[in-house]
């Protein structure tokens, strides 16, 4: 596969197939990370068709330094935080709660696989970590990044990322603990 510059030159150029070569090598990761960060495989679409449109109007502001992916997670990264603050968030997230009520007793199905358990409790205790930590961790640990690629990406210094990182560390730890403490109190019989 082509080196992302030679894309992005071939882009420039004009190039539709190099912006399909471009869009299919990262649409998976972009939109993992838009998944992570809004819980909703609609939204996360939608969200992701956007960052792309939005790389195709601003392509020609790359200015090859640093990593292409870099850039364009800098840009689905300010995506998010700008549609967490729109209306068009505000409108799905109280749809969310009330699917989440409703959907809140088949949780407790014994049926249900542990591990897909397990991952829904990292993926619950993730999502209530403030916007900075859960974006430092999603970052880190679901799309192995550097700490200076964090740092650049997220526009804040080395320090910061690491101080978010260790402080989301911990809420985790204390949440996954607290929830697995809750599970065991529940099968503890009672004589």
């Amino acid at each position: 596969m082509p080196e992302d510059e030679q894309l992005v030159k071939e882009i420039l150029a004009g190039s539709q197939a190099a912006m399909e070569v471009l869009t299919r090598k990262y649409y998976k990761q972009i939109f993992a990370y838009v998944y992570r960060k809004v819980g909703n495989k609609e939204t996360a679409y939608d969200l992701t068709q956007e960052i792309f449109i939005k790389v195709i109007q601003r392509i020609q502001s790359y200015s090859n330094k640093g990593k292409f992916s870099s850039w364009l997670y800098t840009i689905a990264v300010n995506h998010c935080r700008d549609y967490w603050r729109s209306s068009d968030f505000k409108q799905t997230s109280k749809l969310a709660e009330l699917n989440e009520a409703l959907v809140c007793d088949k949780s407790h199905v014994p049926y249900i696989f542990e591990r897909k358990e397990i991952r829904e409790q990292v993926k619950t205790a993730v999502s209530t970590l403030p916007e900075h930590q859960r974006e430092a961790v999603l970052l880190k640990y679901f799309h192995h990044m550097k700490i200076k690629e964090i740092a650049d990406v997220t526009e804040t210094n080395v320090s910061t990322v690491k101080s978010r990182l260790h402080q989301g560390l911990g809420k985790l730890a204390k949440l996954l603990k607290r929830g697995v403490e809750d599970e065991e109190e529940k099968t503890t019989p009672y004589f």
